[in-house]
Order: structure tokens, then sequence, then C-alpha cells
């Protein structure tokens, strides 16, 4: 991470000092920035990544962003910063004034970053929402499971101007119109760093046993052996009966004492051509037993 003073371009070090902080800012009414740290689970001793997004930007933009990121440098060490998607990718050079320009200034457990540009056309301002810099580290190894390190956004830590001797409790968040700045109100959102794995949740629904339906199998005492269509008596026509229902079960099924009357052949294997066939034999006198 770089430890060197902010390098910033001609408006970005008069907006940081007398053109800014010497003069009072006009706070846009009902005008609110969200900055948000994403959150994240890593291993002790393992990376780390969280972003740090903007939102809500005004549709006026925003000429200059100022803020300071603070953690606990006990638990995340080795931090870097890298522009995000909306600030960009241009780095400060105090040669080019013009371009935007994104920096970071560290102390331990302080990280001071800006974005600002000296181009007075809005549509080159920061606009929209996304990530503003993404923040990489490393977890301190021996860090316990279960610590919930948090990075929170607070207004840059610095003099409201040089010498001043008061120090700033502000967040510098908008543009300068007349040479005047116009300041949006700022909501800070903290992120954070959850030490140990990421713990996975898993419902577990016990389906109950299945419920059978119990169907008796109780069947009716014969009544008349060979009398498959119930007619009191025992000839052929029990047999056609017989055959009918097993040609077609839907239109001729026998009633459930027909069928028990007529299972004459066989050990209750229920009602088979075989049936059919000895009742014939019975009515022919072929044989003598049903």
């Amino acid at each position: 991470m770089k430890t060197k003073k902010i390098v910033i371009g001609a408006m970005a070090a008069a907006m940081l000092s007398l053109s800014v902080c010497s003069i009072a800012p006009a706070v846009a009414a009902d005008e609110t920035v969200q900055i948000s740290v994403s959150k994240t689970t890593a291993e002790a001793g393992g990376e780390f990544k969280v972003d740090v997004s903007l939102a809500d930007i005004p549709t006026t933009g925003l000429q200059c962003c100022n803020f300071a990121i603070k953690y606990d440098p006990k638990v995340l060490t080795n931090l870097k910063i890298t522009a995000g998607t909306l600030a960009g990718t241009v780095s400060g050079d105090a040669s080019s004034s013009m371009l935007p320009n994104f920096n970071d200034y560290s102390q331990e457990g302080l990280i001071s970053v800006m974005w600002s540009t000296s181009v007075d056309d809005a549509s080159k301002w920061l606009k929209g929402e996304g990530t503003f810099c993404t923040i990489t580290g490393t977890v301190a190894a021996g860090t316990a499971n279960g610590t919930v390190s948090e990075i929170t956004v607070l207004p840059t830590s610095r003099e409201t101007y040089d010498g001043s001797g008061v120090m700033n409790d502000a967040f510098d968040c908008g543009y300068l119109k007349d040479g005047v700045k116009v300041n949006f109100n700022v909501k800070p959102n903290a992120g954070s760093v959850t030490i140990g794995s990421e713990v996975v949740t898993t419902t577990t629904t016990t389906t109950p046993p299945e419920t059978k339906t119990t169907t008796s199998s109780e069947k009716p005492a014969v009544s008349l052996r060979g009398d498959a269509n119930l007619d009191n008596k025992v000839s052929v026509a029990d047999a056609v009966a017989i055959l009918q229902s097993i040609a077609n079960k839907d239109k001729y099924a026998l009633k459930p004492q027909g069928a028990v009357n007529g299972d004459v052949e066989g050990n209750n294997d229920g009602i088979t051509g075989a049936d059919a066939l000895r009742i014939q034999k019975w009515d022919a006198g072929a044989i003598t037993t049903l």
C-alpha cells in the first residue's frame, strides 16, 4: 500500500484546501450519497477482498469525493486499494491536472481515498452507481474463527485547511459552483470480514413415512361353488360369465361373491379360463365334483 503523501492535480489541491475548506460549503438538502463497504468471509492467513461502492449519486454528479476507511490492522494486513469501475483507472498525476484523479494515502488502520477532476463539464463527473474502489489484503494468521473485523467509512482525517488547527468532521462529496463547494450529505454503511469458513446452513426435511392405505383383502365365503353369475344355480352360463369377465372386465366384471364362487380350479388363484373349463366339464357330466 502507498504510504506517500497524496499526489493531486491543481484542481484537487484547490478543492481540498483553500477553495473548499476555507469557505463554508452549501449543503444540498435531501441529496444523500450512499458509501457502502461489502461484507465477505476469509480464512485466517488467507486473502480477502471487499468493494467500496457509491450509490444514489445526484443527477448533478460528483466533481470530488473524499473519505477515509477505518479497519483493525491487527486483523487485516497488507491492504491494497485499487480504483473501481466507477472511479476509473487514471492515477494521480500532478502534470495532468485536467485528468480525473484517484489517490489513496495510508496510515495504520486508516486509509484516505479521493477522486476529483478539474473539468467543469458535469458529464465527466462521477455519475450513477458502482464500485468506487476495491480493498484487498490478508487476514492475520492465528485470528480466531468467528471474529468479525469491521470496516467503516469516515470523513477524511485532516485539518479543515492548512494551519486551521480544526479537524475535519464532514465528508467531501460534491462539486464547485461559482467558487463555492456544494456538498451532498453522505450515509456511510460499514462492511466486514468474518474469519472462518463460510457456514452453509443445510435444512434437512424429514419426509414422514408413506402412509399405506389398508384395503381389506378378506373375501366373502363361497355361497355356491361354481355359481359365478349368482343365479343360485350352476350351469354353462356360469362358464360364459367367467369367460366374458376375462375378455372384458370393465363391462362384464364378476361381483366379488361371483368371483369367489367361480374360482373352482386351483387354490384361490383368481378367475381364469381353467375355472370356466371345469364348470363346462361338470355341466357335461365329464366330472362329478367342482
